[in-house]
């Protein structure tokens, strides 16, 4: 039975992801007081890449099951240094060494690589510490940061709470602390995702790699709740397979095969929900060698 052309690691793949908020901030800037971050001069909405990433980091493991191979290594609570370092010991490697030869290069690599999903898609930077001589992995999944179709208008709410956060306010007779919260009304935003074929044989990345990623993409949103963010809800995912390593099209012009339009263009009220755009994907000729698979839609 063949591999499905959407998770064949042997071929590259370009892919759309979008996904909206409503009544939420997808992304504060602690430059701005935790404030949307925004293109201050369009307006348009903006999602960076980490913040997507950490969202992809966070679902693997579940989407995994408890599989040993889907470890994260860049994860709250656990310095990088140490983790790296546990390949030096697991491969009986010289850590005072300045170079290594690739059959032991190759070994400290892969034994991080197979056991942490994150450095196998994203890679990772190991020349600090015990690990200098490991340099860089370089992930063959990259991410762009994620931008809204129309101009967003962030919102800062202020919210009060009944008690205080120390006791000699309460004994000045203070009854209430103010605060703030930013949301974004509505936005649909787009982000998207090349896979490079000869950097994934290098980490090792498998077909199972590429279901987790799209079962991730499509429920992290539902993992990830708070009432910071509102309501974020993944619309559409579309993977632009080509038939081997190099590629067929540029990335680009696949991309810009998924249109997104407002359904009244001339509607004098900002978009406030999904419903106000029409998403259309032009696929009926596609480069040749050009597969595409709407997984989400």
């Amino acid at each position: 039975m063949s591999t499905p052309a959407h998770l064949d690691p042997t071929v590259r793949h370009d892919m759309v992801f979008l996904f909206d908020v409503t009544d939420g901030n997808p992304n504060g800037d602690p430059d701005f007081g935790n404030r949307p971050r925004m293109d201050e001069e369009s307006g348009h909405g903006l999602v960076t890449d980490v913040a997507i990433k950490r969202k992809i980091r966070n679902t693997l493991p579940l989407a995994a099951d408890g599989d040993s191979r889907y470890g994260i290594f860049v994860e709250a609570g656990h310095a990088l240094n140490t983790r790296a370092a546990e390949t030096m010991t697991a491969n009986n490697l010289d850590s005072n060494k300045k170079r290594l030869t690739e059959e032991e290069l190759q070994a400290g690599r892969s034994w991080l690589t197979e056991r942490y999903a994150d450095i196998r898609l994203f890679g990772a930077v190991l020349s600090t510490g015990d690990t200098k001589a490991l340099g860089q992995i370089y992930g063959p999944l990259q991410v762009t940061n994620a931008r809204s179709f129309d101009p967003v208008a962030p919102q800062q709410h202020t919210i009060t709470r009944v008690t205080q956060t120390t006791q000699p306010d309460i004994d000045k007779g203070e009854s209430t602390e103010m605060g703030s919260k930013w949301t974004v009304p509505y936005g649909l935003y787009k982000a998207e995702l090349y896979y490079s074929a000869s950097r994934g044989a290098q980490t090792g990345v498998d077909s199972r790699d590429f279901e987790l990623l799209y079962r991730s993409l499509e429920m992290m949103f539902d993992h990830d709740r708070s009432s910071a963010r509102g309501t974020m809800t993944a619309r559409g995912l579309y993977v632009f397979s080509h038939d081997n390593a190099f590629g067929n099209a540029p990335a680009h012009k696949l991309a810009g095969r998924v249109s997104v339009n407002k359904v009244d263009p001339d509607a004098d009220l900002p978009p406030r929900s999904f419903g106000d755009y029409v998403v259309s994907v032009a696929a009926d000729d596609l480069p040749a060698g050009i597969t595409v698979t709407k997984l989400i839609a």
